[in-house]
């Protein structure tokens, strides 16, 4: 593992970089021990679940 510091749940900014990715299982491992998940969740080194926090459809903007 590096050096780097998991980030605050409300942060969302990961300085860490990927060092294994399986998109066909739906996760990938940072250098910091986080796992991502594509649904946006993540499982943080010490065992702290940050839920997933994708933005909602009347946010998203939509190219006409």
């Amino acid at each position: 593992m590096c050096s780097h510091q998991s980030p605050s749940a409300a942060a969302g900014v990961h300085p860490a970089h990927v060092v294994a990715a399986h998109p066909e299982q739906g996760w990938s491992l940072l250098c910091d021990g986080t796992i991502v998940f594509d649904d946006s969740g993540e499982l943080l080194p010490d065992g702290r679940v940050v839920a997933p926090h994708r933005a909602t459809a009347d946010r998203l903007a939509v190219a006409a």
